[in-house]
Formats: C-alpha cells, sequence, structure tokens
C-alpha cells in the first residue's frame, strides 16, 4: 500500500516538473498584446491609420498582436472610456490612444496605467494640466498641429490681401489639435491682414462643416477663403460654397490628405491641405510603445513629445 503511494506521489511530482519547461516555454513565446484606440472610424482618415497599423502588425506579427478599435463619431468619448476599460480588463500590454478629447480621457488613462498597461498618446494631445494633475507622463507622438495649419495658412495668404475676410471650422473645440490647428491658421492670417470673420466647429464632421461653412457665407457673403481643421469639413466646405455659386470666389482649404479630397484639390476647388501620414501615424505610436516594452522603460521615464512629419499638399 505504501509503495503504492509513493508511486503516485512520484508520478505527480514528476507531472509538474514535466509542466514547467512547457509554461516557461509559454512565457518566452509570449507576444506583447498592443491596442490601438481611435476616434471616428467613419472618418477616412482613421480607417487609412487602421489599415496602417495592421499591415504593420502583419508584417511584424512574430513580434507583437493588434487590437484595433474605435468610436462610431468623432464625439463619442463615452465609447472610448468604455473600450480602454474593456483593454484594461483584457489585460492588454499598451495602449495606443488617439483620444476623442483631450481632458475627458485623462482618468481612464491613470486607470491603465495604474493597472501596469503603457500608455502612448497619438493623433490628439492629451492636455497637458490634465496630465499634470494625475501625475502622468504620457508621450504624444505624432506632428505639430500648429505648424501643419500654418503651413497650409501661409499658402492660402499667397492668394488673400490685407483686410479680406474668412472663416475657420474648428474641429471639436476641446481637442488640442483643434485648437492648435485653428491657432497655425490664425498665425497665418495675422501675418497676411485677413480678418477671421469667425471661429465655429464643424466637429470635424462633413455635415456639420457643410452647415457651419454655409451660415458663413450666408452672413459674410463678401468672404474670400474657409480654413477647415481637417478634410471632412473641408469636403462639406466645398458643396456649401457650391450651393451658394461662389466656387470661383471662395478659396477652401483643410487638413489631413484623405483620399477624398485629391479630385477636389486636382479640379482647384480645395486650394490645399496638410499631410500628416495617416497610414504611418498610429505605426509611430505602436513602434514607441514596442520599444518600450522591450526596454522595460516605466511610463514616467517616457519622452513627453516625438514629433513627426508634417508637409502643404497642394494641386
Amino acid at each position: 500500500m505504501n509503495s503504492r503511494r509513493i508511486a503516485v506521489k512520484t508520478l505527480a511530482t514528476l507531472a509538474v516538473l514535466a509542466a514547467f519547461p512547457f509554461t516557461n516555454a509559454l512565457a518566452a513565446d509570449a507576444k506583447p498584446k498592443v491596442a490601438l484606440v481611435m476616434k471616428s472610424l467613419a472618418n477616412e482618415f482613421f480607417q487609412t491609420m487602421e489599415q496602417g497599423a495592421k499591415a504593420h502588425q502583419k508584417a511584424h506579427a512574430a513580434d507583437y498582436n493588434l487590437v484595433a478599435n474605435g468610436i462610431k463619431d468623432e464625439t463619442d468619448t463615452a465609447a472610448q472610456i468604455k473600450i480602454i476599460q474593456q483593454m484594461i480588463v483584457e489585460k492588454v500590454d499598451a495602449i495606443v490612444l488617439a483620444p476623442a478629447d483631450s481632458k475627458a480621457l485623462v482618468p481612464v488613462v491613470k486607470e491603465a496605467v495604474d493597472k501596469g498597461v503603457l500608455v502612448v498618446n497619438i493623433d490628439n494631445k492629451l492636455d497637458d494640466g490634465a496630465l499634470k494633475e494625475k501625475g502622468l507622463v504620457v508621450p504624444f507622438v505624432g506632428p505639430d498641429n500648429r505648424k501643419g495649419a500654418k503651413l497650409v495658412g501661409d499658402y492660402l495668404a499667397k492668394q488673400l490681401k490685407a483686410g479680406d475676410k474668412v472663416g475657420i471650422l474648428e474641429g471639436v473645440s476641446t481637442t488640442f489639435n483643434a485648437q492648435q490647428r485653428t491657432a497655425g491658421f490664425q498665425d497665418a492670417m495675422k501675418e497676411v491682414g485677413a480678418v477671421v470673420v469667425g471661429v465655429q466647429s464643424g466637429q470635424w464632421e462633413m455635415e456639420k462643416g457643410n452647415k457651419v461653412a454655409s451660415a458663413m457665407l450666408r452672413e459674410h457673403p463678401d468672404m474670400k477663403a474657409l480654413l477647415c481643421g481637417n478634410d471632412n469639413m473641408a469636403l462639406g466646405a466645398v458643396a456649401a460654397v457650391k450651393t451658394a455659386g461662389k466656387t470661383a470666389q471662395v478659396k477652401v482649404v483643410g487638413y489631413d490628405n484623405i483620399n477624398a479630397v485629391k479630385p477636389l484639390l486636382k479640379s482647384g476647388k480645395m486650394l490645399a491641405t496638410a499631410d500628416q501620414y495617416a497610414a504611418k501615424q498610429a505605426v509611430f505610436g505602436i513602434e514607441t510603445a514596442l520599444k518600450a516594452l522591450k526596454a522595460k522603460t516605466p511610463q514616467s521615464e517616457l519622452p513627453g513629445v516625438v514629433e513627426t512629419q508634417v508637409d502643404l499638399v497642394t494641386k
């Protein structure tokens, strides 16, 4: 009886020991899981961003796994917060985030960091004051939006003169990139002496941009240009200008260089836009996260800003 017990115990011990190499092998082979959390996937810019990220992961399939998520529209902040909370539950290693709101997303970013998730910020910078209040360092990997908008504004300025009236269609006004693009447009208009008669939010969306542009054109029939914080709003503005019968009178510029505006640039219905390389935006963020994970760099020691390229695009 004792011999039998000893035999059973020995077999059990051997089974446990045999399991260890297998477990260690799994740990060694485990790839980091990176979540890409974007804004509205109805926006071609974020569709392109997602495609770029997926292509990168496919080319580096041995290095990491990718989960890509987005929200239904540009202002659905609550849904984006829920996505991040779900990614925390799913124990992702890193989150690469294009926040719908620069301040409202900071508390959930804090939740993620406290749970050991590395967070990298792309596209729209999280608010510095809100980050400081939470004691957070979150690297922003992306272009200087003010600089990019000024490139576009400067190009438009060549066709304006002092005293000309212009309007600015801003994105979601609580977002840093919307504020910075408006500031860049204003910098350029100030230098040429143009008069900004209004700054109104088109919420980054074509339909809302169309309504805002139409109202501005009615209020200021002698307007010479509409500067749009993204190409979706620019599409709406071009349609508004056409409806008003002022295609030859009112210049339209945008930002993002989505495929939908290329025919408009070619035909002259849009004068210029800025390319911040949507397909690479997420990739830059993912690579920053992977490098930090590999080096085991803590969140608090990550760089504050990693500036990426933005270029003027014209006909």
